[in-house]
């Protein structure tokens, strides 16, 4: 089984800070083929740039990949970008995507701690 982690939880995962994940969480990281949407890493892109994280989405995922095997997804982006316009519930382009790259691939576990996503999109975990 594969399963998404929205971007929090990888900053959470790069930054070791495991107490901020829930117990199901921690359980499908060790067990799950770990997935991120390329919007992910442009969403860590920001974060870095307005210094909300401090290290690069480069290092980031070099880093988790290395610890558990985080691969970034390579689904095509017109599939995305199709099953994107039916995620009317938010305005937010990175949980559009995000979401909808999840949805697009089986409708896969995605990681979250986000209430919003956690509300709209039914395979949602935390």
């Amino acid at each position: 089984m594969i399963c998404y982690l929205d971007t929090a939880v990888i900053v959470w995962l790069a930054e070791a800070s495991l107490a901020k994940l829930s117990q199901k969480a921690l359980s499908l990281i060790q067990t799950a083929g770990l997935r991120i949407s390329p919007m992910a890493v442009v969403e860590l892109q920001y974060l870095y740039e307005i210094r909300r994280i401090l290290v690069s989405p480069q290092e980031i995922l070099v880093k988790l990949n290395a610890e558990v095997g985080l691969t970034v997804c390579d689904h095509p982006f017109p599939i995305i970008a199709e099953v994107a316009l039916g995620e009317t519930w938010t305005r937010d382009p990175f949980d559009r995507i995000i979401v909808a790259h999840a949805k697009a691939n089986g409708v896969a576990p995605l990681l979250t701690k986000d209430e919003a996503i956690l509300a709209n999109y039914s395979n949602a975990r935390w």
